[in-house]
């Protein structure tokens, strides 16, 4: 059982980066991969926190589509090219991070030779889909 005193230690820990382990035999490191404010996100009492995996294979597309609240894009493999309305197409590859603004317009696409695998992490309102169909 921890004291007050370990779990104090262990908070103080996370909003420096570390973490302190189970056992006495020292501490782990926590390495940042992207920090973003963004706008969007859900308001209500109660949010859904979802973690998908994706892969596109190379020459697929997604439907041009935009999403109720940011989405969070970790590439872990091959290159994913994202087109959003009134914005420059960005190339997100393995190590990556690019998160996706709420209400925008989009479609995604595996120009690349190898499939495109990604993690993806949003929060949104209860049982609201994932991405609303848009049309041209």
């Amino acid at each position: 059982m921890h004291t007050k005193s370990d779990v104090k230690t262990m908070i103080a820990g996370l909003t420096v980066g570390l973490t302190r382990s189970a056992q006495e035999s020292g501490m782990a490191k926590l390495t940042p991969l992207h920090r973003e404010v963004v706008q969007g996100m859900p308001t209500l009492p109660e949010q859904e926190v979802r973690v998908l995996a994706s892969t596109l294979l190379p020459g697929e597309v997604t439907p041009r589509h935009s999403h109720r609240f940011p989405v969070t894009v970790y590439m872990l493999e091959g290159t994913f090219t994202l087109e959003l309305d009134g914005r420059e197409p960005v190339a997100v590859t393995a190590g990556d991070v690019l998160v996706e603004p709420a209400g925008i317009k989009m479609t995604g696409f595996n120009r690349g030779d190898v499939p495109a695998r990604m993690a993806i992490f949003y929060v949104c309102a209860p049982d609201t889909p994932f991405a609303d169909p848009v049309s041209e």
